[in-house]
């Protein structure tokens, strides 16, 4: 695996070099990578007012705000943002704009 440079990333994921899957209504996903023990990596584009509902996280969750923003229980988070939720959180995240995140999973998320 290519070690990652958020600026070249931003740029492919602006190209229509990576082949999106979609995620839930409105949010597409491009794996990065996925380990057999839960880890994973993954980016994350919201279309314009799209969202995720509740979800759990057994692990730890990394979220790096790649252009654009989103809004979560905790406030509205522009690009440049660095959203770290423990073991044990949940929260519901929408992008009222439009955004693309790149998402660290320590282990998969749980949806409600």
């Amino acid at each position: 695996m290519q070690p990652l440079v958020l600026d070249a990333l931003l740029q492919r994921a602006l190209s229509d070099e990576m082949t999106w899957q979609p995620f839930h209504p409105g949010v597409s996903i491009v794996r990065l990578y996925q380990e057999t023990d839960g880890h994973s990596a993954a980016l994350l584009r919201y279309d314009v007012g799209a969202g995720v509902p509740r979800h759990d996280h057994p692990g730890f969750e990394h979220i790096i705000i790649l252009s654009g923003s989103q809004i979560d229980e905790r406030g509205t988070h522009p690009a440049g943002s660095v959203l770290v939720n423990p073991p044990g959180s949940s929260h519901s995240v929408r992008s009222p704009d439009g955004c693309i995140v790149l998402a660290i999973w320590e282990q998969p998320v749980q949806f409600h």
